[in-house]
C-alpha cells in the first residue's frame, strides 16, 4: 500500500493502527467516534465546490488560494494531524502547487481551534525520514507491539489490541 495522508496520521498516533489499517483490518466502521467526525466534516462542507478534491492517493478536505485545510472532530492528537496535513503540504508541492496549511479543529461545545503550519525545508526532510519509516513498517511480517497509552481506549482498534 502507497502511503497516504491517514496512514501518516495513524503512524504518529500510533504504529500498530497504521499497520493494521494497511493491511485491511479496517474497525474504523464499528467506532461511534469516527461515525460521528465523518458526519460533522460532511456537512461542515455540504456543497462547497472547494472541498473533498481527490489527488493520486489522497483527499484534500478544502483547497483555496491560501490554504490546504484539514478539518478534524476534536484536537486529541494534534501531532497527528499535523504530520497529515505536512504530507498533504509536500504532495501539493510535488505537483506545482504551494499552500499554507490549516488545522481547524471543530469539538461541539468548545471554541474553534486552528493552527497554521508552512512547509519549510526541515518539515520536507522529517517527512520523507517518517514515509521511509512507514513503508518499512508495512513491509515488516511483524504487527507492532500494543502501545499501551491513555487514548487508546477510544480507539476503534481497541478491541482488537485489548480483548
Amino acid at each position: 500500500m502507497k502511503v497516504n495522508g491517514t496512514l501518516m496520521n495513524y503512524y504518529i498516533h500510533c504504529p500498530r493502527q497504521c499497520y493494521l489499517h494497511a493491511h485491511r483490518l479496517n474497525l474504523e466502521n464499528n467506532s461511534e467516534d469516527v461515525k460521528v467526525g465523518k458526519a460533522l466534516h460532511e456537512s461542515k462542507y455540504l456543497n462547497d465546490v472547494n472541498a473533498e478534491i481527490a489527488i493520486e492517493n489522497i483527499r484534500l478536505d478544502k483547497l483555496t488560494k491560501e490554504y490546504l485545510t484539514e478539518t478534524k472532530k476534536s484536537d486529541a492528537d494534534v501531532e497527528a494531524s499535523r504530520w497529515q496535513l505536512i504530507f498533504y503540504l509536500y504532495k501539493l508541492k510535488e505537483k506545482g502547487v504551494e499552500r499554507k496549511g490549516k488545522l481547524e479543529f471543530i469539538q461541539k461545545n468548545k471554541e474553534k481551534k486552528t493552527v497554521i503550519i508552512e512547509l519549510d525545508e526541515q518539515l520536507e526532510t522529517e517527512l520523507l525520514i517518517k514515509i521511509n519509516e512507514i513503508e518499512k513498517l508495512l513491509k515488516s511480517e511483524q504487527v507492532p507491539s500494543v502501545i499501551e497509552k491513555k487514548h487508546c481506549k477510544k480507539c476503534a482498534y481497541y478491541e482488537y489490541c485489548y480483548i
